[in-house]
């Protein structure tokens, strides 16, 4: 079997793939992932071949900008979400992407929710598609707007959208939106916290800080982890009687942070799975792999959104009580170390994060969803 994965290229949309690339991968089945080159790091360890395609996200952002004058990231309208995503990158990746696609000749391809390369590609090879969601449904404000742009793309090439063949969901029930329906096709797909290649699986609990006292893990991603976002907010918890462990994302260091503080421990970039371990909290920006991450060890949030996607994961955890979401007008350094400190003292946040982790902790393994397609496209 020949499965070709596509991605946009940002970490936040290609690393909640891996399990199952690794799963097919594992099967014996060829394996390759189409997307920016720029993630060959990141691919080259897994034995997982890497069909570069298409400029960087950086590039895309830039490019939407000119075309809408709205930073996509920043501020995710759904027009200028449209614009980046169905709109400039298939512009910019979909010749290459045609090309690779055809030299693979995969069996199936699988594209993240956000990707329109892939589907582009199926409907030209005439194959069958699976999209992979990383969080909560996304609304049809937003999907009709991604679905007109990218028909109009497919079109240029004299090609018609097809629907997925599947849809494969990450994310529990507890925190969908109230009203949500299954789509056609949902097959559940447990998610798991990003880890390297090879490691061993962590352990969902771990020893507590030092004198007893509770650790939060900081972590705003690769993309929004910005010192001058992130440095008030860390001035302000680290002032309760609580351990810091912070994530630096891809650029930052800690002599970027003017803190001095015996209980703020700095990290680079670290997989996900090897950071939770004895964590009580997670203070994020909401991206999906790392609330999904937390909410499959049990661990409540506060979720500050930066932008994109995040709102989607906030809402999800506020309607829960799975921890509390601090909206960006109301986000200020006080308010976050306020939230953290009520998602610490009340149990009731735990007690659901709990039952997400039982909810994600019932769903079918990667390893599980890879024999389920193989079996169907036989």
């Amino acid at each position: 079997m020949r499965i070709l994965f596509s991605s946009t290229p940002a970490h936040g949309h290609l690393l909640p793939q891996l399990p199952l690339a690794r799963a097919f991968r594992d099967r014996g089945d060829a394996v390759a992932v189409m997307t920016s080159d720029a993630f060959a790091p990141v691919l080259a360890p897994e034995g997982i071949d890497l069909l570069g395609v298409g400029p960087s996200v950086d590039v895309l952002f830039a490019e939407t900008a000119r075309r809408t004058g709205v930073n996509a990231a920043a501020d995710p309208t759904p027009a200028a979400v449209a614009e980046f995503f169905a709109g400039t990158r298939v512009d910019l990746t979909a010749d290459d992407a045609l090309a690779a696609a055809r030299g693979f000749a995969p069996d199936l391809i699988v594209a993240e929710a956000c990707d329109f390369v892939g589907p582009l590609a199926a409907a030209a090879l005439d194959v069958p598609f699976a999209t992979l969601a990383f969080g909560p449904a996304i609304p049809a404000e937003f999907t009709d707007g991604l679905a007109a742009v990218a028909a109009s793309r497919f079109s240029d090439r004299g090609l018609a959208m097809n629907p997925a063949r599947w849809y494969l969901d990450p994310c529990p029930d507890l925190i969908q939106a109230p009203g949500w329906t299954a789509p056609q096709g949902r097959l559940a797909l447990r998610p798991e916290p990003h880890q390297g290649p090879g490691a061993p699986a962590a352990s969902p609990t771990g020893v507590k800080a030092p004198g007893g006292r509770a650790r939060v893990l900081v972590t705003f991603g690769t993309y929004f982890a910005e010192p001058q976002v992130l440095g008030p907010i860390l001035t302000a918890v680290s002032g309760a009687d609580i351990d810091l462990r912070v994530t630096l994302g891809l650029t930052a260091s800690a002599d970027d942070y003017d803190i001095d503080d015996e209980r703020i421990d700095f990290v680079g970039f670290t997989p996900l799975a090897q950071l939770l371990d004895g964590v009580d909290l997670v203070l994020t920006h909401g991206g999906a792999g790392t609330t999904l991450a937390a909410l499959s060890r049990g661990l409540p949030l506060v979720v500050v959104p930066q932008g994109a996607d995040q709102f989607l994961q906030a809402a999800g955890v506020a309607a829960s009580r799975t921890g509390v979401a601090v909206p960006p007008q109301e986000a200020t350094p006080e308010a976050v170390a306020r939230a953290a400190a009520e998602v610490l003292a009340d149990p009731v946040y735990a007690d659901n994060a709990r039952k997400a982790a039982d909810q994600i902790a019932s769903m079918p393994s990667p390893a599980e969803i890879a024999d389920r397609l193989a079996a169907a496209l036989s």
